[in-house]
This record gives structure tokens, C-alpha cells and sequence, in this order.
């Protein structure tokens, strides 16, 4: 089965070569914020602050983007949102260009990429459907997404430990204002058979409450859903605390802490590749499983790690587990979720995700204030395995249920 059979359609193709320039460059931007903020305030409560603010309005907006993405032209809505990047990304840079430290500002800008993102994302998710003409080749296209996005998540790191130690911050920043000409280029040259939106007979709320009424009426989506929000919450914003990991723990520097980022990002295009090479999208709820259990177990190695080595190793196998229970949620709602309500379910799946992820983000940063940055990350592992742990007892105990109130359902180990 070829890896990279969905690249065989145009606009697919055109979509993996923008993103992946355009996500280098936020890798590098994102890399560059959490250095800048802990070096100018040595503030491990700041840091989450930041991650906070970029990632909060997945939580409270996502719902509504989805109903948004549904409703209008899907093309139209990710070419606005790449245009307002580049100018949000733009005007970072020239705060850093001029030596404006302004924390403030820089989490103010922050707050508005993640408002851009809370469309962007739930908009990019759904345009897969249009841009693989094939529904067969979904899966793949899905896979082959998150594998260009974890490349650019080694990439950009790197890059940016390399530039802010040789030519400073802002050539980090310009990078990524830079970035979005070719995206935006690519966007351009595509050629999508545009769905004709016909006129909404309801209005946005009523949107809103259908599409919380589909997911929470599926058990399989709604759980899985719930699986991803405790991941975000308590176990995902561990990476937070990589720079104090870095500088402080294991006494590096810039290009240390895009070491980590990179290691992460090697195990998450590992899991990426195996993913796009599976022959059919049977089989994720296990696959979700086992992934959550290695997550777990190396989040928990990487707070007891006593050296570099060993941390980057545990910090590779947590992009594996990561990657893999996250692209298998999202590809099992994608290929289960009804047409019609397939961005909405989606943008539940990015509110768990992206919106969770910045309360996260203020937990860990507290527990790091508190006990220590080990203990903190330990703690998060600690829950990923018994978050996983009470998943398995809860699917088998419906299965069960279902099964003897003579529904046939497929067990786990055939989902």
C-alpha cells in the first residue's frame, strides 16, 4: 500500500507543500515565544500564561467555527484566516525587531493567533473531505497531514535553536511573517470543486445544539472525545515545562530546549508514517489505546530521566504515543461522523484538543510552582495511564451492556 498515494490529487498536494513551509515557520515562532518569555521573566507560571492565551479560544470558540465551517465557503474562510497570521505574525516581529519586550503585548498577540486558529484548524480539518476526491484515501490524507505537520514540528525547533543562538530572536519571527507567502501561494493555485452552500433555515444556536446533541449522542464519539479532553487537560501540556527542562534542569540552552521539541517531533512523525501506512482505518480505538498507554508511561519516565540522553529518548516516545492517540480520534471521527455534521464533530474534536490544552497549561505551571517541575510532569504521566486504565474498564463494561441487551457490537479489539 503506497504511503503516499493521496498526494496523487492536486489540491491535496498543493494544500501538504504550503503547510509545510508556512508550519515550519510557527514551529519556529512558538519556539521562540516560550525561550523569550522564560528568559526575559524566568516564570514557569508565565509560560503557561502564553500557552494559555494562544490555545484558550479553542474552548470557548470551536463549536461556533464549526457551525461557521458548515455554513459558508470553506476555501474563503482558510484563506482569511492564513492572511490575519501573516499580519499577527508580521507584527510580532517587528515588536522583537525593535526591542519592544513587551509581555503584555506579546500575550495579547497570542490570545489573537489562537482566536485565527480556532477557524484555521476546524476549517483545514474539514476541507480533507474536498481536497481527496477518493473517500477511500481519507485515512491516508489525514495520516499524511499529521505527518507533515510533526516534520515541521522537527524542523522548525531546530531551525530556531540554530537562529536564536547564531542571529537572535527576530530573524525567528520574520521567519515565520515570511512563511505564509508560499502557503497563501499554494492556496491560490488550487482548483476545488466549491460545494454550494444553500441558504441556512436555522440559525447558528440551533447549529450549535445539533451538533452537541450528535456527538453526545454517540457513545463511540463522545467518549472518545472525553478520552482526548482529560489527554489535553492533564497529560499533553507536560511539554510546557521543556524549557525549565532545558535551562535549568539539565542546564542548556536555546538549541537544547528545539532539542526537545524535535525529539518530540521525530517520535511524532515515526507514529505519522505507520499510521499512513495502515490499509484501512479498522482497528483505531485500539490502536488510541495502546498509543495512550505509551503516552502515559514515557511522560512519566521523562520527569525521573537523570540525564539529557534519556530525557530526549522518553521525550521521542512521547511524540510517538502522543501523535498516535490524537490522529486516531480525529480520523475516527472524520470516517464515522455524518457528512452534514462532520465539521461540527470535528470541531469538538479541536475544542478537547487545542482548547483544553491552555487550562493544562495553567495546571502544570502551578504544580511546577509548587512541587517542582519532575513532580509535575510525573503527575501528569500518572493520570494518562489511569485515564487509559478507566477507558478499557468503561468500553468493556458498554460493550458488555449492549451485547447482552442483544445489540451486536463489535468488541474492542475490532474497532
Amino acid at each position: 500500500m503506497n504511503v503516499f498515494r493521496s498526494l496523487k490529487y492536486r489540491n491535496f498536494k498543493l494544500f501538504i507543500y504550503g503547510q509545510s513551509i508556512s508550519l515550519i515557520g510557527t514551529w519556529m515562532q512558538k519556539t521562540a515565544v516560550s525561550w523569550l518569555v522564560y528568559r526575559l521573566t524566568g516564570s514557569a507560571l508565565l509560560l503557561g500564561l502564553v500557552s494559555f492565551m494562544s490555545l484558550i479560544p479553542s474552548l470557548v470558540l470551536s463549536p461556533y467555527a464549526g457551525s461557521i465551517v458548515d455554513r459558508h465557503d470553506r476555501y474563503k474562510i482558510l484563506v482569511i484566516t492564513q492572511v490575519i497570521s501573516m499580519l499577527q505574525a508580521g507584527a510580532l516581529a517587528f515588536l522583537i525587531l525593535f526591542k519592544i519586550y513587551n509581555i503584555p503585548a506579546i500575550i495579547g498577540l497570542s490570545l489573537l493567533q489562537g482566536i485565527i486558529n480556532a477557524f484555521d484548524v476546524t476549517c483545514r480539518q474539514a476541507m480533507m473531505g474536498e481536497m481527496v476526491e477518493d473517500k477511500a484515501d481519507l485515512p491516508n490524507a489525514i495520516a499524511l497531514n499529521s505527518t507533515m505537520t510533526n516534520i515541521a514540528r522537527i524542523a522548525g525547533p531546530a531551525v530556531a535553536g540554530i537562529v536564536l543562538s547564531t542571529f537572535g530572536e527576530d530573524v525567528c519571527f520574520f521567519g515565520n511573517f515570511i512563511s505564509y507567502i508560499p502557503v497563501l501561494t499554494c492556496l491560490f493555485m488550487m482548483n476545488l470543486k466549491i460545494t454550494q452552500i444553500s441558504k441556512p433555515q436555522t440559525s447558528i444556536w440551533q447549529e450549535l445544539q445539533d451538533g452537541f446533541k450528535y456527538v453526545a449522542g454517540d457513545a463511540d464519539l463522545s467518549s472518545l472525545i472525553l478520552m482526548l479532553t482529560i489527554s489535553s487537560l492533564f497529560v499533553i501540556p507536560f511539554n510546557t515545562l521543556m524549557p525549565i527542562f532545558a535551562k535549568d534542569i539539565f542546564h542548556g540552552n536555546a538549541r537544547t530546549f528545539s532539542w526537545f521539541e524535535s525529539a518530540a517531533g521525530l517520535g511524532s512523525v515515526i507514529s505519522a508514517v505507520y499510521l499512513a501506512s495502515l490499509k484501512s482505518h479498522k482497528g483505531l480505538i485500539r490502536i488510541m489505546l495502546v498509543a495512550s498507554s505509551l503516552f502515559g508511561v514515557s511522560v512519566l519516565l521523562l520527569g525521573y530521566a537523570n540525564n539529557l540522553t534519556l530525557a530526549l529518548v522518553f521525550m521521542t516516545i512521547t511524540g510517538i504515543g502522543m501523535m498516535a492517540q490524537t490522529s486516531a480520534i480525529n480520523t475516527y471521527i472524520q470516517t464515522h461522523a455524518l457528512p452534514a455534521m462532520r465539521a461540527r464533530a470535528i470541531s469538538y474534536y479541536v475544542m478537547a484538543y487545542q482548547g483544553m490544552i491552555p487550562i493544562g497549561s495553567l495546571i502544570i505551571g502551578w504544580l511546577a510552582n509548587t512541587w517542582g517541575p519532575r513532580a509535575a510532569v510525573s503527575i501528569e504521566g500518572a493520570i494518562g495511564i489511569l485515564a487509559t486504565g478507566a477507558y478499557i474498564v468503561y468500553n468493556k463494561r458498554r460493550t458488555d451492556a449492549q451485547q447482552g441487551s442483544g445489540r451486536n457490537i463489535p468488541r474492542l479489539s475490532s474497532i
